[in-house]
């Protein structure tokens, strides 16, 4: 037995499946899945309610929406390059990266309008107070001083806007075409003149080897002729002493000779042959040497026999 349904009964069924599924099907669009990297600001019937973190989350209909969704990584904007002037009045173009991170969504969401066209405006005006107290070489060589005043008077700007300002780097600075020639020119004359410098410091060290080459050569040399010179003269003297205790070696065998063989001769005798001996051998001198007359003793056979007898005495 089918149960009869009426025609305005099946129209109100029908409207209100359909006014159920677009209810529920609302409701599934007012959830909202946050992801890790972000921070959602609710506002709740136009005023502040909460910052959403990571996790799933219901919007109520019709009092509840998203107002902003705010991104918690680092950023990095590339701002377009400013003109700027330094203390001596030369006119340059500068860009900047500012890299920053939000820290309060909050205050990012409600504390100024377009917070980056805010960054961009405020890096160009701390520029060209920077720039303005230096001088264009100051400009030039001083990146590091630049960035480190930029993103300090960026960091506490940007505080009540709920953004913490990591990094602040110069990324180009070009100077006019003009200053850019003449810095162009100055660089050359630059390397030309330390060329000439390293050039004449090496001829310079060479001169100077070459001399102390040449000195100590000199010096090795007359050391080396002192140190022969030292040596012959020691050879010499030792030569010299040879001969003398050869001498004197002699005499003492002479007179001692004369002690132990001549006992029976009287000491005037001795004394006689004695000289006579040392005639014979002044006359073997002169013999031996340049002169070219000789005066020979008459008694020369009485020196032989003289001499002969010492020899004897000498060999007993």
């Amino acid at each position: 037995m089918f149960l009869e349904i009426s025609g305005g009964a099946l129209t109100a069924i029908i409207v209100f499946s359909i006014l159920a599924f677009v209810i529920l099907l609302y409701l599934i669009t007012r959830i909202r899945i946050v992801r890790q990297t972000s921070k959602y600001v609710i506002e709740r019937l136009g005023g502040y309610h909460a910052t959403w973190g990571v996790g799933f989350h219901f919007l109520c209909p019709f009092i509840d929406k998203v107002s902003y969704i705010v991104s918690m990584k680092e950023q990095v904007k590339d701002f377009d390059p400013q003109p700027v002037i330094t203390k001596d009045n030369v006119t340059m173009q500068i860009d900047t990266i500012v890299f920053f991170q939000v820290t309060d969504p909050k205050l990012y969401a409600y504390g100024v309008e377009n917070p980056v066209a805010a960054i961009e405006n405020l890096s160009a005006t701390t520029l060209r107070n920077i720039i303005g107290e230096l001088d264009l070489d100051e400009t030039l060589t001083s990146r590091d001083i630049i960035n480190t005043k930029m993103r300090a008077i960026l960091d506490e700007a940007t505080d009540p806007w709920g953004i913490k300002v990591n990094r602040v780097e110069v990324k180009n600075i070009l100077p006019p075409k003009d200053i850019r020639d003449a810095m162009e020119r100055q660089m050359r004359a630059e390397r030309e003149r330390r060329e000439k410098i390293l050039l004449a410091e090496g001829e310079k060290k060479s001169q100077i080897l070459l001399a102390e080459g040449e000195k100590e050569s000199r010096i090795l040399k007359a050391d080396a002729e002192k140190e022969a010179m030292i040596l012959k003269a020691k050879g010499e003297a030792e030569s010299i002493l040879t001969v003398k205790e050869a001498e004197a070696q002699g005499i003492k065998l002479i007179r001692e000779a004369e002690a132990e063989g001549l006992k029976s001769l009287n000491d005037a005798n001795v004394s006689k042959e004695v000289l006579t001996l040392k005639s014979y051998e002044a006359v073997k001198d002169m013999a031996n040497g340049q002169a070219t007359k000789i005066i020979v003793p008459s008694d020369l056979q009485n020196v032989a026999t003289l001499a002969t007898a010492v020899s004897e005495i000498v060999k007993k």
